[in-house]
This record gives C-alpha cells, sequence and structure tokens, in this order.
C-alpha cells in the first residue's frame, strides 16, 4: 500500500481540495463529516468555505456546529472554569450522537435537531427539526471530536503542533492547551484522520489524504 504523501498547497486552494475529496464519497444517507480542529476560527473558515463548494458542485451541505451540543454549565463547570480536564467532556457526545448522528445514517429518518444547547444563555435552543435529503453532507465542525466513538463517515482534522497552537491562542485561552495536548498524545488525530490539513505555516498548508 502506498504511503499517503503531504501536498502543499496555497491557502485558497485547501477548501475546494477538500471539497473534491469529501464529494467523492456518496453512501445511501447524508455524509456525516467531522470537521475537528484546535483553532475555532481556522475550521469554521474551513467548513463555510468547503461547503460553498460543495453546494456549488450541486450537492445539499448542510453545517452542524459542535458548540451548540455542549454538556450544561453546571456540569462543565463543575471543577472550575478553567479545568482542562473538564474542557476535554464539555461536548455531550450523547446528545450529538441521537439528534444528529444516529438520524442521518443507513437505518435513521433522516430528521435531525440543528441545534440543541446556547452556550451563552445555558438554555435549550428549542429548535426545530430539520430533513436532510439523501444526498446531503453534513459538516460537524468543532474541536476534539475524534476518538470519542462517533458515527462519522469521514474525518477532517486541521493539525497544528502544540508550540505553533500556544502562540495563536490568546493568553485568556492557554487553560485550554493542556486539552489539546492530551487529545494529541491519547487520540493521535492526525494519524487517523481521513483528510488533515498542517497548518503550522498558515501561509504555507500542506494536505494528506488517507482515502
Amino acid at each position: 500500500m502506498a504511503v499517503p504523501l503531504w501536498r502543499p498547497l496555497p491557502p485558497e486552494a485547501v477548501p475546494e481540495e477538500v471539497a473534491e475529496l469529501i464529494q467523492r464519497r456518496r453512501p445511501d444517507h447524508p455524509l456525516r463529516v467531522a470537521m475537528d480542529g484546535a483553532e475555532p476560527w481556522e475550521v469554521e473558515l474551513l467548513t463555510r468555505l468547503t461547503g460553498r463548494w460543495i453546494a456549488a458542485a450541486g450537492r445539499h451541505a448542510i453545517r452542524v456546529q459542535s458548540r451548540f451540543f455542549l454538556r450544561p454549565r453546571s456540569l462543565r463547570y463543575e471543577s472550575g472554569r478553567t479545568d482542562p480536564d473538564s474542557y476535554y467532556d464539555w461536548l455531550d457526545t450523547d446528545a450529538l450522537r441521537r439528534e444528529v448522528l444516529d438520524p442521518l445514517g443507513l437505518d435513521g429518518a433522516g430528521r435531525f435537531l440543528p441545534t440543541l444547547w446556547d452556550p451563552a444563555t445555558d438554555r435549550a435552543t428549542r429548535a426545530d427539526y430539520a430533513e436532510a435529503p439523501a444526498d446531503a453532507v453534513v459538516l460537524v465542525d468543532g474541536p476534539l471530536l475524534l476518538g470519542r466513538g462517533l458515527p462519522f463517515d469521514l474525518t477532517v482534522h486541521v493539525s497544528v503542533g502544540s508550540a505553533a497552537l500556544a502562540r495563536r491562542t490568546p493568553a485568556d485561552e492557554h487553560w485550554t492547551l493542556p486539552a489539546f495536548l492530551r487529545y494529541q498524545e491519547e487520540v493521535d488525530p492526525a494519524g487517523i484522520a481521513d483528510i488533515v490539513i498542517r497548518t503550522d505555516d498558515q501561509q504555507h498548508p500542506a494536505l494528506l489524504s488517507r482515502l
């Protein structure tokens, strides 16, 4: 088996390339894609632009933000507001599976909940259920998504080394860095994702595909 190779790309070409790789997967149900990474601004931008390319190719693109599937504040802050071990488990994986991923799987009804919990108000969003066409690509973006047994059909990870992440993380969020170090050590997202974008140098990213 050939060893996947890193391919340097200009930053503006990355979303189109990711979209083209995603488009190759066409199961008999909505394609559930994890868009994972430690830097929310980078992952959100990649998700939005990738979705635009998918839509331009004539396929439905649906974005689901994992930040609307976090545990209630009382559970997230049980050990304090800046506890990295608690942060590692902020995501309500059971809710994300129950309300989004399982209904969009092969035996699901195709109806999903776009949002469940508003972390700002710490209340249910009371969103209505939505229908996902069978040809849809559902892009679930956020941090720490991999290695949790969630039934994604394809995984994308935006990789950044610890030193670069520390430089680019605001000082008041440095308390989260041990959680991402733990993620790298225990899960190795760059080693298991189907598509990896390396962004230590944001002006010269590189892409690796295991598809």
